[in-house]
């Protein structure tokens, strides 16, 4: 695949600056900003296997690291559901200011409570076209699911069963259009054979409905 773009970043938010991988595929037809879950990161290898199936369908991908070295020590912190929605909001309207990106759409993947945040950002924002959730916790981001106007999909593992009972709750919760995926045979890590395969195709189909429109003129 060719690229036309792709840097390691340090992306300043508030304060801190926050480490990041911006991949942008020669025909990008959007941009998914990833957001993990806790204890984990930018390294993260499921939201690296998909965002690098997401590019091979012509969708440009942003990793980064929801908080710093020293903030993730602070064991609390991962779960600072507030904290990490405004770090996701930060980093979208950063991306956004950076020349030439305003052209494209922009979506959120996230995982398990990195699913929250995007959610709760997706709810204050008219700068988010789709949200996609892995294995996530949509119950964390309850009194905010009203207001997502951004087409939701959400995706859990059959024998994850705490999380689909909460993820069915929240699909009744959510007024935007919306779908429940479940996987048959996974669990919450979607690590049985061919399961995060299928991960990566329900979401690459969801953003090529909702973020895959043309990109508008660069800046001038």
């Amino acid at each position: 695949m060719k690229n036309e773009f792709q840097q390691e970043l340090r992306i300043p938010v508030g304060d801190v600056q926050l480490e990041g991988i911006l991949c942008i595929p020669e025909h990008a037809k959007g941009i998914v900003i990833f957001s993990h879950g806790s204890g984990s990161s930018r390294h993260s290898t499921r939201n690296q296997a998909v965002a690098k199936f997401l590019n091979t369908r012509n969708f440009g991908t942003l990793l980064f690291d929801l908080l710093t070295a020293e903030e993730d020590m602070i064991y609390n912190n991962r779960f600072d559901i507030e904290l990490l929605t405004d770090r996701l909001s930060g980093v979208t309207g950063w991306l956004k200011d950076q020349p030439g990106m305003n052209r494209y759409q922009v979506g959120y993947f996230g995982a398990s409570t990195g699913a929250a945040s995007a959610l709760r950002a997706a709810a204050h924002s008219n700068l988010v076209a789709a949200v996609v959730s892995r294995g996530g916790r949509p119950d964390l981001a309850k009194d905010l699911l009203p207001y997502v106007k951004s087409p939701t999909l959400l995706i859990v593992g059959s024998r994850d069963t705490e999380v689909l009972e909460l993820n069915r709750w929240a699909l009744d919760q959510l007024t935007c259009k919306k779908e429940l995926a479940i996987v048959n045979g996974a669990t919450h890590l979607f690590e049985e054979e061919g399961t995060l395969e299928e991960v990566m195709e329900l979401s690459a189909n969801w953003f090529n409905s909702h973020l895959s429109q043309a990109p508008a003129a660069l800046d001038t």
